[in-house]
């Protein structure tokens, strides 16, 4: 058995309902950098593919996806009042925060939105920390700074995620890790990257983290 003590969730998709909104957002910008909107077909190609997929098939270099992706946090920050909560999540972050685990945001957004949404989110005090970061080779990286900065043992995390690269970047650092399918990703694509456990509702999230502590060998797709 692990010495689980923090959970770790991720921002976008998880916690924060940015999906819709980013999509629009994106829509709105797309003529500026030369680009068609993303209509209900493509998004739904993307939850299914890996976003490298779709980035191949528009022909979007990594460098102008960063500076789309930092054009849309940033148009995302102005909105950010506007972005509610999935819903079931409130509920599910006290649930697990009265179980004395330690809970943390790790997140490519800026800290001042996240810190923003909170509040108004009713959320402020929830979290032990809040981290920021990204990195072009890997999310793992950002983790492992994050370990770094909090003196934190990776046996000792459950990373909560909603993508492919949330997975990918937990087993590269050595955490466990719970996909959510309710964010970007699709359960299909989710259960192809074999993660410890997926949560289909916020509800789901207490007994995927009982499921890890007490049978970390169980299958994500195996939760009878």
């Amino acid at each position: 058995m692990r010495s689980i003590k923090y959970i770790v969730f991720d921002f976008d998709g998880t916690i924060a309902d940015t999906i819709e909104p980013a999509f629009n957002i994106f829509n709105s910008i797309a003529a500026e950098y030369n680009f068609q909107p993303i209509t209900k077909e493509d998004r739904e190609e993307i939850r299914m593919g890996k976003p490298k997929d779709f980035l191949k098939k528009y022909e979007i270099s990594e460098f102008k996806l960063l500076l789309i992706l930092l054009r849309v946090r940033k148009e995302m920050g102005k909105r950010i009042l506007e972005i509610k909560p999935v819903k079931g999540i409130r509920e599910s972050l006290h649930e697990i925060k009265k179980s004395e685990f330690r809970l943390g945001i790790l997140t490519s957004n800026a800290k001042s939105n996240v810190e923003l949404f909170l509040r108004n989110s009713e959320l402020k005090d929830i979290t032990d920390f809040i981290y920021s970061g990204k990195s072009l080779f890997g999310k793992h990286i950002v983790m492992k700074r994050l370990f770094d900065r909090e003196k934190i043992n990776p046996g000792e995390i459950i990373y909560v995620g909603d993508e492919i690269r949330d997975i990918e970047a937990s087993r590269n650092a050595g955490v466990k890790v719970i996909a959510v399918s309710w964010g970007l990703s699709s359960r299909k694509l989710l259960e192809s990257a074999e993660p410890d456990q997926i949560a289909d509702t916020p509800k789901d999230l207490m007994q995927c983290i009982q499921r890890i502590l007490i049978l970390p060998e169980v299958p994500a797709h195996n939760t009878d």
